[in-house]
């Protein structure tokens, strides 16, 4: 009909035009220019070079039992067992999704009713701000503060909670900080009487010990969610398999599991392939994920290497895939990775993850360590010359 308005949800709406940074990058690369990426975040990338045990992973994908369609509502039951047996917990409270994005979508629709609030780290994922506006709930930002090591600002925290709040979200190890929650953290947020949703992706690369680390499986009071995936635990992002396990009290986590199984009976999104693999599939990326321990350090050390004794700081990362490097204030982050592209050197600026003040910019540390080192080298090496 003529004059109608346009058939699109509002929650759709976004700017589909490429930010200044992205733009002078594709540029630069059609002007044929060497760019050496910082920010890659897909580990199956070839040039990565990361070995894999192709061979056994793509036998393990061909189970015959994967040939039956026999669903089950939270994930085979074999594939719970396998999760529950590594993370300790029983696999009646494990739920499997196709991803940790559709596992929030599941935990917000659980938790919360439209216009409802949850809390957000600062900085912490962009991706938070789109799987929130797709359930009509609205992010609420709580502030990480560094002092010499990262943590929870937990006056600021308190402050935000309202009467809509429905959910704390904690990302530990926080991307792209890299700090991880205490059990005294853990105990301070128990305190808040709000469920807690958090992502543990990382948790599987640790660079340096964390001081008494929380474990959200012991809980037994309130109710926690931890997320994690085949995407970072196995660096096999391509197979869509994620898990979800609850803890907590016995009886809010018996009716989160019993809900929890609706919306899995409802949308039925794991595929039988990766399910029966799933045992095998740990075993088969043992080797990915040592080449990954070793490489994440040597690169998180070639950063420090690089900044040492200049007016750029490495700071501290217990763990995960990235490092923030905090910059003089000459510039804006934004305007400093401009700088780096001219000088062939891709980078995110800390903007991009909610950095509310200061420059600070995010460094991948999958690239091979011969050209991590030689760009953050250079990175710094443009700083230094500017100012």
């Amino acid at each position: 009909m003529a004059g109608r308005e346009a058939p699109f949800s509002a929650r759709t709406a976004h700017d589909s035009a490429p930010n200044a940074l992205y733009a002078a990058l594709e540029a630069r690369r059609r002007a044929g220019k060497p760019v050496t990426d910082l920010t890659v975040a897909n580990p199956t990338e070839p040039s990565l070079g990361l070995p894999y045990d192709e061979a056994r992973i793509l036998r393990a994908l061909g189970d015959p039992r994967a040939l039956r369609y026999a669903p089950e509502p939270l994930g085979l039951e074999s594939a719970r067992a396998v999760i529950g047996s590594r993370v300790g917990v029983p696999s009646s409270r494990v739920l499997l999704t196709a991803s940790t994005s559709e596992a929030y979508a599941f935990l917000f629709k659980l938790l919360a009713e439209p216009g409802d609030e949850v809390l957000v780290p600062a900085p912490s994922y962009p991706l938070f701000d789109f799987l929130t506006a797709f359930e009509h709930l609205r992010p609420v930002p709580y502030p990480l503060a560094f002092d010499g090591a990262w943590h929870i600002d937990f006056a600021a925290l308190r402050a935000a909670i309202g009467p809509k709040t429905r959910a704390i979200l904690v990302v530990s190890p926080n991307n792209p900080t890299g700090h991880t929650l205490t059990e005294e953290d853990l105990e301070a947020l128990l305190d808040l009487d709000l469920p807690l949703i958090c992502d543990e992706v990382f948790e599987t690369y640790p660079l340096r010990p964390p001081v008494r680390p929380a474990r959200l499986q012991t809980v037994s009071r309130g109710l926690v969610f931890s997320l994690r995936g085949l995407s970072k635990e196995c660096a096999l992002p391509q197979l869509k398999l994620a898990w979800t396990t609850v803890s907590g009290d016995d009886a809010q986590v018996h009716e989160a599991m019993r809900r929890l199984e609706l919306l899995g009976d409802t949308y039925l999104s794991v595929g039988a392939p990766v399910q029966h693999a799933l045992p095998e599939l740990f075993a088969a990326t043992e080797v990915t994920r040592d080449a990954l321990r070793t490489r994440l350090r040597e690169n998180l050390a070639a950063a420090m290497a690089a900044c040492a004794g200049t007016a750029v700081s490495a700071l501290p990362v217990e763990a995960g895939w990235y490092v923030v490097l905090r910059l003089p204030e000459t510039r804006t982050d934004e305007a400093w990775a401009g700088a780096f592209l001219e000088a062939g050197i891709y980078v995110h600026p800390g903007a991009f993850f909610g950095f509310a003040r200061g420059a600070y910019v995010v460094l991948s540390l999958l690239s091979p360590p011969q050209e991590f080192a030689s760009a953050a080298a250079a990175l710094v090496h443009t700083v230094v010359r500017d100012v």
